[in-house]
C-alpha cells in the first residue's frame, strides 16, 4: 500500500491494530492458563473477550471504509507476545511468574494505548466522527485494563512475589 495522504496511513494503522488484536485473542487464553493468582488469570478472560470486541470494531471501521482487514503482521505485538511467551516458558516461582506475566501485559497495552491513541486522532483529523467514537472506546477500555494490571500488581502479585 503507498501512503500518499493521512487517510492511507489511518487505513494502515488500522490493520496493523486488527493483526495486533487477532494476534492477542490467541495468546491472552495461554497467558490466563499460565497465571497463578485468579484475579489475574480471570483479568486475562476478561481482557480476551475485550480485545474480540476490539477487533470486531475495527472490522466495522475498515468495512465503512471499504477496506479489507488483510493486511502485514503487526511485528510488534508478534515481537510483544513472544517475550510473553517466554515468560510462560520461565521456571519461576509462580508469584514472581504472576508478575512477570502483568509485565508482558503492560508492554502490550501500552503499545496498543498508543496505537488507539494515534488512530483515533486520525479520525478526528479527517472527520470521522463514528469511527473516531470506536476507537475511543476500545482506548479507554486499554487504559482501563492497564490500570487493573497496576493496581493487582500492587496490591497482591508484587507483595507476593517479593515475599
Amino acid at each position: 500500500m503507498q501512503l500518499e495522504t493521512l487517510k492511507d496511513l489511518y487505513i494502515r494503522e488500522l490493520k496493523d491494530l486488527y493483526s495486533a488484536e487477532k494476534q492477542l485473542i490467541k495468546a491472552l487464553p495461554k497467558m490466563a492458563k499460565a497465571a497463578e493468582n485468579e484475579k489475574l488469570a480471570a483479568g486475562f478472560q476478561e481482557h480476551l473477550q475485550q480485545t474480540k470486541e476490539h477487533a470486531q470494531r475495527l472490522e466495522r471501521i475498515l468495512e465503512k471504509s471499504k477496506q479489507s482487514t488483510r493486511g502485514p503482521k503487526c511485528k510488534a505485538m508478534q515481537g510483544l507476545i513472544e517475550e510473553g511467551a517466554e515468560m510462560i516458558e520461565e521456571e519461576a516461582d509462580p508469584e514472581v511468574k504472576d508478575a512477570g506475566l502483568i509485565a508482558a501485559a503492560q508492554r502490550v497495552e501500552h503499545y496498543e494505548i498508543a496505537g488507539y491513541g494515534t488512530v483515533k486522532t486520525y479520525a478526528e483529523m479527517l472527520g470521522d466522527k463514528d469511527s473516531a467514537k470506536l476507537l475511543d472506546a476500545t482506548l479507554a477500555e486499554e487504559k482501563e485494563t492497564d490500570d487493573k494490571l497496576t493496581k493487582l500488581a500492587k496490591s497482591a502479585v508484587n507483595i507476593a512475589a517479593a515475599r
